[in-house]
């Protein structure tokens, strides 16, 4: 995973509303119903276990350390969807204790490599990369329509990239990657081929690719790859992470058709797919 800094998520639980405006504006569909739809499971059905499910959220030191509201973020955006969530007081071991003690449901921990949500009764694990990549293709549906059919450039076969365009090739659209380490591109492909028989072709030419794509999942972590001559009024980008890709024009000529933040939808998207299998495990006991 990227890693934030300070800067990058300190006025996140501030801004939430204004935040879900703007993101309903564009998509039609709150953050929570985002969510939902990227977890494939119905909001009304979440509703009827808010009052019942726990977050508990846990700093970790290890590494560089933990990062200055990042869990006061992931908490906020935890509670603006309506779910009951916490901060442990304690760190690392210690905190995982207090959350257990505390009898929390879902646990949410990240360290400089892995961010993920664990869901306690049933030991099910929703990785912050996965629920990512598929919070971010379910916006891009939202916005430009119907996916099926329809040509997505994917920039990065990182954790987010690869899972952006599983989740493309599931929803039927005709998938092209790019990666400046093309092997990563080659593996993902022939990985797909094998396991859902779904062709995704392998980009070699980025500025090319980006005038003939209108839709983009901008999963890479490069800065002003994307340029205003790339955006055209059919273009619709959605880059999850930071730093955008798109330089200071490119933003500027696209609009309102960008959905870009450091951690809301990935977030809300595994928190409701660890909500999921909550849901999952209380129908099976």
């Amino acid at each position: 995973m990227t890693r934030l800094a300070t800067d990058d998520v300190k006025s996140i639980p501030a801004e939430l509303a204004d935040y879900d405006s703007e993101l309903t504006a564009k998509t039609g569909c709150s953050l929570r119903k985002v969510a939902c739809q990227a977890a494939d499971i119905q909001e009304d059905l979440i509703q009827q276990f808010l009052e019942s499910v726990r977050f508990g959220v846990i700093p970790i030191t290890t590494g560089k350390g933990a990062i200055t509201g990042f869990c006061e973020a992931v908490a906020g955006i935890n509670s603006h969807m309506g779910c009951k969530s916490f901060i442990t007081q304690a760190a690392d071991v210690a905190g995982l204790i207090e959350a257990f003690g505390k009898k929390a449901d879902i646990i949410m921990l990240a360290d400089d490599h892995r961010f993920i949500a664990l869901h306690a009764a049933s030991r099910q694990v929703v990785e912050n990369a996965v629920a990512t990549g598929k919070g971010f293709v379910t916006g891009l549906g939202l916005m430009a329509g119907d996916l099926n059919k329809k040509n997505v450039l994917v920039i990065g076969c990182g954790p987010v990239g690869r899972s952006a365009s599983a989740k493309l090739a599931a929803m039927g659209a005709r998938v092209s990657v790019y990666d400046i380490n093309s092997t990563r591109c080659i593996d993902l492909s022939e990985a797909t081929k094998q396991s859902s028989n779904v062709t995704i072709q392998v980009i070699k030419d980025l500025d090319q690719a980006l005038k003939s794509h209108q839709l983009i999942i901008d999963a890479s972590p490069a800065a002003d790859i994307i340029q205003a001559r790339h955006i055209t009024p059919d273009t619709y980008i959605c880059a999850p992470g930071v730093p955008v890709g798109l330089d200071h024009e490119a933003r500027l000529k696209i609009g309102n058709r960008l959905l870009h933040d450091p951690l809301q939808i990935g977030v809300a998207t595994m928190a409701i797919s660890a909500f999921k299998f909550h849901i999952q495990h209380i129908g099976n006991t």
